[in-house]
């Protein structure tokens, strides 16, 4: 029997949707597209809310890249707004920049004692250096270990603690605070890349766009698994009661693939609360965050990430972080970094590999997190492959 489909994608994030498209647009083929939830974007969907202001329903996201590739590609669907993320921390009654740079360490200390660090700092690292925080921690100077450990202390350590929902000494700190910088100059931009700014028409829009191709039948509210199944015995994928030949794509949660035959994966979750109030801002950027105070980590003001002229009325968000439940319907956000879930992980992707005609590709199936930028490369690297 003549095949329906040349290829099967789960999933409608990026993985998904750019491998649906470049598969479509690129090679022909006919493609059907599933996604669990009733819309499409993943994480990066928004939406406008009663007021007509643009939500990231799912938080903030922001476009940056430093690769041509990435934004030609992702220039054909969409125009953009230009917009540097600037992100404040509220740190002892002030509002700083993070990452922490010359500008928070000038606004937090002393003015004499500010200088002093400051004048070693340079001495010992250029100027726009991006130095780990761990490093300053173990410094042979004592001066600049005591700065490190403040910084430690008043911007990283309870927020990572609020992040993870776990003990201080149950957290990696050494692994976190080695990819975490303070960075030497007075850029207080959150994002150093060439290209920053934002969907002008928003991220949903976008995804439209790009799965708009005849070839392309997107399903939207159809759980993967309902209709695709796995036959360890013949090592065939099933799609709707029969084996499928074609490419099946997966960028799903991977346990789910397999009915969580070695366990649930481990994840940390979000909850959002959104909020509308009579003025015409509520902070003076985007993005908040408060690591040592209140439940929540961060507040998100909408406004600020798509421009839009409304005035008297402005919606914002609070994030606060989540035990993952799969069984109350909660979404995973963040992988956690612990052997023994990518132990498990592993037991998954080897029973995935089985499968000739699988890929897994993606956050959720990878068990990876990954920064917009890096996904979109991911995605593109893994089309190349295929054609390969």
């Amino acid at each position: 029997m003549t095949q329906r489909w040349d290829a099967v994608v789960v999933g409608a994030g990026f993985a998904g949707a750019i491998l649906a498209e470049r598969l479509a647009s690129q090679q022909g083929k006919r493609v059907v597209l599933l996604e669990r939830r009733k819309h499409l974007g993943g994480n990066m969907y928004d939406r406008p809310d009663h007021t007509g202001i643009l939500v990231h329903v799912y938080g903030p996201h922001i476009f940056r890249t430093d690769s041509p590739r990435v934004l030609e590609y992702l220039s054909q669907f969409t125009e953009w707004r230009a917009y540097e993320h600037k992100v404040l921390a509220s740190v002892d009654g002030q509002l700083v920049p993070v990452p922490f740079n010359l500008v928070s360490l000038e606004k937090l200390l002393p003015k004499q004692k500010a200088e002093r660090l400051e004048k070693k700092l340079l001495a010992r690292y250029a100027y726009d250096a991006k130095v780990p925080v761990y490093d300053l921690r173990h410094h042979e100077d004592a001066q600049i270990r005591e700065l490190g450990e403040f910084i430690f202390q008043k911007i990283y350590l309870n927020y990572t603690v609020k992040q993870w929902g776990d003990r201080p000494e149950n957290l990696d700190f050494a692994t976190i605070t080695k990819r975490v910088p303070v960075r030497l100059s007075h850029d207080d931009r959150y994002f150093q890349q060439q290209s920053q700014g934002m969907p002008k028409a928003g991220y949903t829009r976008l995804f439209e766009r790009m799965l708009a191709h005849p070839n392309i039948e997107l399903r939207l509210g159809v759980d993967a698994t309902s209709v695709l199944s796995l036959d360890e015995a013949s090592g065939k994928i099933l799609f709707e009661g029969q084996p499928f030949e074609g490419t099946v794509i997966y960028s799903g949660a991977l346990d789910e693939l397999f009915g969580s035959r070695y366990g649930e994966l481990a994840w940390r979750s979000l909850r959002f609360e959104v909020k509308t109030v009579d003025q015409d801002f509520f902070q003076p950027v985007a993005v908040v965050n408060y690591p040592n105070d209140h439940e929540y980590t961060r507040i998100t003001e909408f406004k600020h990430l798509t421009g839009q002229p409304v005035r008297g009325v402005t919606t914002y968000c609070e994030e606060y972080p989540l035990a993952y439940e799969r069984r109350r319907g909660h979404e995973p956000y963040y992988p956690i970094p612990k052997a023994e879930n990518d132990a498990a992980h592993r037991r998954y992707l080897e029973a995935a590999q089985r499968f000739a005609n699988l890929i897994v590709i993606g956050r959720l199936a990878e068990y990876r997190y990954y920064d917009m930028n890096d996904i979109i490369l991911r995605a593109l690297d893994q089309f190349e492959k295929m054609k390969g």
